[in-house]
């Protein structure tokens, strides 16, 4: 199916991704993982609750980890431009059909929980609690240096309906990978921010949360990671890196944390503000479309993501495959 025009006028505007709430079964061990080693900051904590961001970010958080009995993530988040974008949302989702709610969240104001098209948790607000920057605070800067949240990455049953829903909400598809037997849509790369991506669905069993990323300053904080998780006891979640991607250019590395929640450590890739910027296709079995050197991804890559809270996933409708290392 061909990627939709982009839909330059949606019904209302959202600015970027903003969080994400991971289910954790040992807070004091996630902590270890996020602040120890990653680097992020912590805004809030308390017995049940970190509240974390990046050393760029202004707002209060881009990532809560709530502890709980099973590993699961709670909602994706986004960001839209004022109080009167987020009525529009309200009514939009609920005249499509979309349950809808206003829920209390921590630190940020009214907040709008929803679903896609898949069921899939999406939450919505304005205003979040606003701190201090401290991206002068060089004395802060631990680990791989995160600067700030840059996108989700999804496992999607239907990347086709994936996509034509999100350019509903007005997000532009910068690159895509496309099954030539089919004609279909194995992956696609969306964005509101003018990045490569706020939001990517890879097609598989969903939906699921494939990974969320993290932008730091250059590939040098990526090896400095490299040499620090393999003498500090997390050799074992170093699941495919570093590299540098074919799609957006990326130079990445895929850590797990531990609970299995994918974390993708991200830079170097390009602008696209244009909103006549043309997509770029891959083929799916070009062997630089996953890594710009040829190296082949692992099979957990393709199979493995975090589950939605109160969500079963169903596997996806399109069955052709990528190159898969051995």
């Amino acid at each position: 199916m061909p990627v939709p025009a982009p839909n330059l006028y949606p019904p209302f505007n959202i600015v970027r991704l903003s969080h994400v709430e991971f289910a954790v079964t040992d807070l004091a061990k996630s902590r270890a993982f996020y602040v120890d080693t990653l680097g992020l900051q912590v805004t809030g904590e308390d017995a049940t609750t970190i509240h974390l961001r990046a050393m760029e970010e202004r707002g209060h958080h881009c990532l809560i980890l709530r502890k709980a009995d099973a590993p699961s993530v709670r909602a994706l988040s986004f960001k839209v431009f004022d109080e009167a974008d987020l009525d529009r949302a309200h009514d939009w989702f609920a005249g499509q059909g979309h349950a809808v709610a206003w829920v209390q969240r921590a630190h940020q104001g009214r907040t709008l929980a929803t679903t896609d098209c898949f069921g899939m948790p999406v939450e919505l607000y304005a205003r979040m609690d606003r701190l201090p920057p401290i991206h002068q605070k060089y004395a802060l800067y631990k680990g791989v240096k995160p600067l700030r949240i840059d996108h989700f990455n999804c496992f999607s049953p239907d990347v086709d309906k994936a996509v034509a829903f999100y350019n509903l909400l007005g997000f532009r598809v910068t690159e895509y990978t496309e099954d030539e037997e089919s004609g279909r849509l194995w992956a696609a790369w969306t964005h509101r921010k003018g990045g490569v991506h706020d939001i990517a669905f890879t097609n598989g069993t969903g939906p699921r949360l494939h990974h969320t990323a993290f932008w730091v300053p250059t590939p040098l904080n990526i090896i400095d990671l490299l040499d620090l998780m393999s003498t500090t006891g997390w050799l074992s979640n170093i699941e495919r890196g570093p590299g540098r991607h074919g799609i957006s250019n990326a130079f990445f590395l895929y850590i797990r944390d531990p609970d299995g929640h994918r974390i993708e450590i991200y830079c170097s890739d390009y602008q696209t503000v244009d909103p006549d910027l043309e997509p770029i296709k891959w083929d799916l079995k070009d062997p630089q479309r996953q890594t710009l050197w040829g190296a082949p991804a692992p099979r957990s890559w393709f199979e493995e993501g975090s589950l939605f809270e109160g969500l079963t996933p169903v596997e996806a409708t399109l069955k052709a495959t990528p190159i898969v290392a051995p």
